[in-house]
């Protein structure tokens, strides 16, 4: 019965008014809007401040820079190995592994196509036919910038808009297509292990997403918005490890791979916990 209104509610409420609203809210620099805002949100959800590169949660200017808060040198290790793929975010795993022909699974028996979350690009869908994917769940305790899983070059990015449902294993289990309906960013990198796509995955009251090259990206104006990267004077070239965006409030990284290229770590399963920097798979054929 509470999952059935919780799920209710997202259908009725005003997703995007509800969303930029608490944007502006977490933008706020009064200083007791915001550091109540903090307050309260550090103790409902532990957050760990020991970790953060600035502990004190009152010197933040605003709730949304308490919430993209950097994280102190050392504190998350990278696998530095060249065949080791690592996370890009601590979170749980809502899913992972492969891609069966265009469809991939979301839970409790609900997919959604592979066009469709890459924004209806049929040409790179094929890249990743039958390939591999995996998608971690960022929650609200959890860091929430977002990292390269290995060495890669910008290729091109596709802004897809869509609906702000929640991103939680409740709103997986109950709504179809979650992750190919919600608004997100589709990044995508060439590596030496074949292409790599990220996508972004908005949700109810993510106030925005935001890439380390471009800034801002959601919410920009309610169309799809592409743009290449290839040919530009200024290659955007990120390292394993290297931040590539943040989300203001929670949401989910989908990470795809091409076919034959990695294999999923064996113990990461649905529901289990990653942090930044783990081995998430081993690219095939190596030794390791």
């Amino acid at each position: 019965m509470k999952d059935t209104l919780f799920i209710a509610l997202q259908h009725l409420l005003p997703q995007h008014a509800l969303s930029r609203l608490v944007g502006l809210l977490a933008d706020c620099r009064v200083s007791w809007v915001k550091n109540t805002f903090i307050k309260v949100f550090a103790r409902k959800y532990q957050i760990n401040m020991q970790e953060a590169l600035e502990s004190e949660p009152g010197t933040y200017p605003t709730f949304n820079a308490f919430f993209t808060r950097a994280l102190k040198p050392g504190v998350r290790t990278i696998d530095n190995a060249p065949e080791a793929i690592v996370s890009p975010a601590d979170g749980a795993f809502s899913q992972l592994g492969p891609i069966n022909n265009e469809r991939i699974f979301q839970a409790k028996g609900r997919g959604y196509g592979l066009t469709t979350l890459l924004g209806g690009d049929l040409d790179l869908a094929q890249q990743f036919k039958n390939g591999s994917f995996a998608t971690i769940y960022l929650s609200p305790r959890d860091y929430h910038r977002v990292h390269m899983p290995c060495d890669g070059v910008l290729r091109q990015t596709i802004y897809v808009p869509g609906d702000l449902y929640s991103v939680n294993q409740t709103t997986a289990e109950n709504v179809d297509q979650l992750f190919a309906r919600n608004e997100r960013l589709v990044a995508i990198f060439d590596t030496e292990h074949g292409p790599m796509a990220m996508i972004l995955v908005g949700a109810m009251i993510v106030a925005g997403i935001e890439t380390v090259w471009g800034g801002q990206i959601a919410p920009p104006p309610r169309t799809p918005q592409h743009q290449q990267f290839n040919g530009q004077h200024s290659t955007i070239k990120l390292t394993k490890g290297e931040e590539m965006g943040r989300f203001k409030l929670g949401s989910t990284v989908v990470l795809l791979f091409g076919q034959d290229v990695i294999q999923w770590q064996q113990e990461h399963q649905a529901g289990g916990s990653i942090q930044l920097g783990q081995r998430l798979a081993t690219v095939q054929g190596t030794d390791a």
